[in-house]
């Protein structure tokens, strides 16, 4: 029986308590974020599309008019609530603050620096502590989970071998299989965003061309372009080309920390082995996190 048998992974409930706290608020904001955006794109087309059609009713109204501007007033709205509540803002230092005491997790439970001496415990409470003065803008959860599970001791308990195999497998893979699949994933979104904007791009052609030699009475070419405007938006707010070419770099980085892992280590080596690998895995956040906030 192999050291993973016996050493589980982290699940999320065994990680500190501000980590799912941080991690609850920033999903739930990630949630909203996204939602207020697709609401104010949905609202910019439908206003595209009343304003290319007329429809006049009794007393001299044109009902269409009136639903443009309902359209623009609903995105006034989303704006508004957006401004006021930034979603985006806590997303991003939640999930900030999530990675942040994540690495600390990590290197706690590798028994790695800074968390490699007699005082480790004192040590990474202090630094949850900090992390949290830091990054004020994450409203507080209430939660009564430990800032040290059990689980987290057990596998720092562990010997060196046991926990090496456990770091590499739960740690180092899992990162890396997620990185890579999320890459195949954002790359194929891109595509499928290119595919449809140039179809759309088409369509704003045939429909320009079909309203100038009199098919048609509308204005299809405006529906057309706030479609493509509305594409073009939310691909540049879920950024899938170059996030996907983020994931890919942090995969191959991986590697080639799993390989300097794999080798015969005393304590010492094993530590600034760790130490590394988790500053590959915080480089590609931070860099993420540095380019959302912008």
């Amino acid at each position: 029986m192999s050291s993973t048998d016996r050493l589980q992974s982290l699940a999320p409930q065994d990680y500190p308590g501000l980590f799912q706290a941080a991690d609850a608020v920033s999903v739930a904001q990630q949630r909203s974020y996204l939602r207020a955006v697709r609401a104010r794109l949905v609202l910019t087309v439908a206003a595209a599309v009343f304003a290319a059609f007329e429809l006049p009713v009794g007393g001299g109204i044109e009902l269409y008019a009136v639903g443009t501007a309902l359209a623009f007033i609903g995105v006034m709205a989303v704006e508004l609530a957006v401004a006021g509540n930034r979603p985006d803002k806590l997303w991003y230092e939640g999930r900030a603050l999530a990675e942040s005491l994540k690495t600390l997790t990590w290197r706690y439970v590798a028994a790695a620096a800074p968390f490699n001496g007699e005082r480790a415990d004192e040590e990474f409470v202090e630094r949850i502590r900090a992390l949290q003065r830091n990054m004020p803008e994450v409203p507080p959860q209430p939660s009564t989970a430990p800032a040290i599970s059990e689980r987290m001791r057990a596998m720092r308990s562990a010997p060196l071998a046991a926990r090496k195999e456990a770091y590499l497998t739960f740690r180092v893979r899992d990162q890396q299989d997620w990185y890579a699949d999320k890459a195949v994933y954002h790359h194929r979104r891109a595509r499928i965003f290119w595919t449809l904007t140039l179809i759309m791009e088409v369509a704003g052609i045939a429909g320009a061309l079909a309203k100038a030699f009199g098919l048609v009475d509308f204005d299809l070419a405006g529906i057309v372009a706030a479609l493509v405007s509305a594409l073009a938006a939310w691909n540049s707010t879920r950024q899938h080309n170059s996030t996907a070419t983020a994931y890919v770099l942090a995969s191959h980085e991986l590697a080639a920390v799993r390989d300097q892992l794999s080798h015969d280590l005393d304590e010492q080596e094993w530590s600034d082995a760790v130490v590394d690998a988790e500053t590959a895995i915080s480089r590609e956040h931070t860099m993420w996190h540095a380019n959302r906030a912008r």
